[in-house]
């Protein structure tokens, strides 16, 4: 299909024309991905905008959240509930080689949309969908949200303290390792389709992507056949993997190889110990792990978080200071890198923004262009691509078929 994007076409995903029904998190970071790899992502919301969109206040009409996942795509409002809605949606699909969406199993079906009739409309149409528990098995139908993923999927079980309550996860894990699962599907899929000029339908249940994250607490229960207990921030296996204090916060250590231990023995001056048995090696300082976790305290305690990482980078030592949001927002690495972008977003002001995480070297870069206002293209998608005149597209508009 022909694309009517301006991308340059040296980005890997020119001249890809996707239909972006995706909402929240999941769906919207797979297709800013497609976005930024340089595909024209058409973000179809209806007209009281998606959800996400929603959750602006009422004088600002974005969220940082939605101007982050929406960068470099195009929006128009379509109202599917509408026969004439899902009639310009058909139109779109024609000319579409990816429709992307997340909404609960079964919702397109339900509205006459879904990959059994896109299909038909167009045979190389890539059909990718993100759900909680996938559009099969008994669990299909049940609610999905990052939180509640997180506690059936097992990864609340294994966060927290040995002496507190299960803990969730700070951040929305699961909608953005789900997502670039999702991504990932319809890129192999468009990948095949060079192969065989067919499209398929692709899928990605939440509760799946969640699953292999779990690897070293299902290798310690394989193990034993014993769930392991919550370790906070330590290991189960190996010492030290902790978090420490500082004079002013927290530093995370790593040490995976007895070379780390020698080094931060000498960083700390306690070169004394290293044939001490209790931290001769891996297996001594597994049993004595209240003493080896006090010494590393004892010296971490005396110096600023940025102190001991300066230190500990000189030595090659596996450590980072535990940084807050607005550390990392203002992180001179990744602004240096290009990752982290400052724009000016007409609705809610400037911003930082991330680009893809996806680098593609000698490719042309593609600028960032802030997320779209709501129905901001329906004369440009509507008119110039579909074709319908002024008139059709008011006339539409007043009828709340867009």
């Amino acid at each position: 299909m022909t694309s009517i994007w301006s991308a340059s076409g040296r980005l890997p995903l020119a001249g890809l024309v996707v239909i972006d029904l995706g909402q929240i998190f999941q769906g919207p970071y797979a297709t800013f991905l497609l976005a930024k790899g340089g595909a024209d992502v058409i973000k179809v919301e209806p007209p009281g905008g998606e959800p996400l969109r929603r959750r602006a206040l009422p004088e600002k009409h974005a969220t940082l959240p939605f101007a982050m996942l929406n960068q470099n795509k195009r929006a128009v409002t379509l109202n599917l509930k509408h026969a004439r809605g899902r009639e310009l949606l058909f139109e779109m699909v024609r000319r579409a080689d990816v429709l992307l969406e997340n909404f609960s199993p079964g919702t397109m079906d339900g509205l006459g949309v879904g990959w059994s009739v896109l299909r038909e409309i167009n045979p190389r149409l890539v059909y990718a969908t993100g759900s909680g528990f996938g559009i099969s098995g008994p669990d299909r139908d049940n609610l999905a949200m990052d939180l509640t993923i997180q506690a059936v999927s097992g990864l609340i079980s294994t966060t927290g303290f040995p002496d507190g309550p299960p803990v969730k996860a700070g951040p929305a894990i699961v909608d953005f390792i789900s997502g670039i699962h999702l991504y990932a599907a319809t890129v192999t899929a468009l990948f095949e389709r060079e192969q065989t000029g067919k499209g398929r339908l692709v899928e990605v249940a939440m509760q799946e992507a969640a699953y292999p994250t779990l690897a070293s607490q299902l290798e310690a229960y394989w193990r034993t056949g014993e769930v392991p207990p919550r370790t906070g921030n330590a290991s189960h296996g190996r010492v030290p993997i902790n978090v420490y204090p500082t004079k002013d916060g927290y530093i995370a250590m790593n040490l995976a190889v007895e070379e780390h231990w020698h080094n931060l023995l000498s960083a700390m001056g306690r070169e004394d110990l290293r044939d001490d048995p209790r931290f001769r090696d891996a297996a001594a300082r597994v049993a004595n792990r209240v003493e080896t976790d006090a010494l590393i305290a004892g010296w971490t305690s005396t110096h600023g978080k940025y102190e001991v990482f300066a230190i500990a980078k000189q030595r090659r030592i596996p450590m980072a200071p535990v940084r807050d949001v607005g550390e990392v927002m203002h992180d001179p690495h990744m602004h240096e890198r290009g990752f982290l972008a400052e724009i000016d977003h007409d609705e809610i002001g400037r911003l930082t923004v991330p680009t893809s995480p996806l680098r593609f070297h000698d490719a042309d870069k593609i600028e960032t262009t802030p997320s779209p206002k709501l129905g901001q293209h329906n004369g440009e998608i509507y008119g110039g691509w579909l074709g319908l005149s002024v008139a059709e597209v008011a006339e539409k508009k007043k009828n709340g078929v867009i």
